[in-house]
């Protein structure tokens, strides 16, 4: 019931000053009714585009019914908080093949823990207001339409690459949710946000996707998306996905890099999410060369971990096979064969059978310029033109 000694539209903004005071880039509140989401949700699970995230598919209706996941929520506080680094270098390293390629919102600490951590704050600070609060706080770790709720509530509006954009700040943002027992006022997207339709006729994202994984707008097929492959995938990634994949060996930005709303992309002000020296624009070979006691140190409070030692050595064995032909490479290869386990095995057979390919077309490329050259000699000793032969 709601308690009448409570100004619920001065706590809202109040609310909103007091998630700023923690870090948050922005909050706004919604209802909890997702029903149009439903359908399009049952559809996307329907066509297997999950793939092998089974949670996607769990918990029945709890997904897109607040109350049914946390009974008497009335509003959710949608949250977000920036991650871009500075000096990210996006261009620099997918250019270079001999490189590493991290997600940028994985080059920093774990982004759960700090997050939720701040919203159990912002939930005690309003239970102090409104007595007997009920609250619970979520961070990419429940069945929760988060994007959805942050759209709703007016963070920014849906691209065709299924991120949340804010016209002001891009798309290089988390999101968080407070799920709350009392009826504060609700904000209009319409004012903070357009909610759809932002994108125009841009189809950037959709042309840049290495693999093809935004099959329509709006519309992710998870199973060709590069940061469910070397991140969610637990098997061996499919072969018509590996040379797409290049050298990202841990997710994949090209659909916000080419996305023109993030010409306008914040850097973080949270120096934990600043780029670890040990992750950011590494030599792909030191980095194959980490034995899983490293492994694990250097992952410490980073995402990456989550994938193991196995997953990370099956990625790098892809990008080596992508990378243009090297004796160094071949080597590191073939001593990581000994002992491997079969999934890693398997990769590295394909990157040796990769390399095999550039070794021998590098060798047609060298005779072919030798017998030119050899032409323009002979050309020359006979005083002929040097296009004579």
């Amino acid at each position: 019931m709601p308690n009448n000694t409570i100004n619920y539209p001065e706590l809202a903004q109040q609310i909103k000053q007091w998630a700023s005071e923690l870090g948050f880039a922005d909050a706004a509140i919604c209802d909890i009714d997702l029903s149009a989401h439903e359908a399009q949700l049952q559809r996307w699970l329907e066509l297997g585009y999950h793939g092998e995230m089974n949670f996607m598919a769990e918990h029945g209706t709890k997904r897109s019914r607040p109350d049914e996941l946390v009974p008497g929520t009335q509003r959710v506080i949608a949250l977000k908080m920036h991650y871009l680094p500075p000096d990210a270098g996006f261009a620099r390293t997918l250019k270079n093949p001999q490189l590493a390629y991290i997600s940028r919102y994985a080059l920093g600490r774990d982004y759960h823990k700090l997050m939720r951590n701040r919203i159990k704050k912002l939930g005690q600070r309003i239970a102090q207001v409104a007595e007997g609060l009920g609250f619970r706080p979520f961070v990419d770790s429940a069945p929760v339409l988060e994007r959805q709720l942050a759209a709703k509530a007016g963070l920014g509006f849906t691209g065709k690459h299924s991120l949340l954009i804010d016209k002001q700040a891009g798309s290089w943002f988390f999101l968080g949710e407070l799920f709350v027992d009392i009826p504060l006022p609700v904000d209009d997207p319409d004012i903070r946000q357009a909610t759809q339709g932002e994108c125009g006729s841009c189809v950037a994202c959709m042309t840049m996707c290495p693999t093809g994984a935004i099959v329509e707008p709006y519309v992710i097929d998870a199973r060709k998306c590069i940061s469910y492959l070397t991140i969610e995938l637990k098997g061996a990634i499919p072969e018509q996905y590996r040379t797409a994949m290049g050298n990202r060996i841990y997710g994949c930005d090209d659909c916000q890099l080419i996305c023109p709303w993030n010409r306008y992309g914040e850097i973080t002000a949270e120096s934990d999410f600043h780029a670890r020296a040990q992750l950011k624009d590494q030599p792909l070979l030191t980095l194959f060369s980490w034995d899983e006691e490293t492994f694990l140190t250097n992952t410490e409070g980073s995402p990456i971990r989550r994938i193991g030692h196995q997953r990370w050595l099956r990625n790098i064995a892809i990008a080596l096979g992508n990378a243009p032909y090297d004796s160094a490479i071949v080597e590191a290869l073939m001593a990581r064969l000994n002992g491997a386990s079969d999934l890693v095995a398997e990769h590295i057979h394909w990157a040796l059978a990769q390399q095999q390919q550039k070794r021998e077309a590098l060798s047609v490329t060298v005779t072919a310029h030798t017998k030119k050259t050899q032409r323009l000699i002979r050309a020359v000793q006979k005083g002929l033109p040097r296009d004579a032969e």
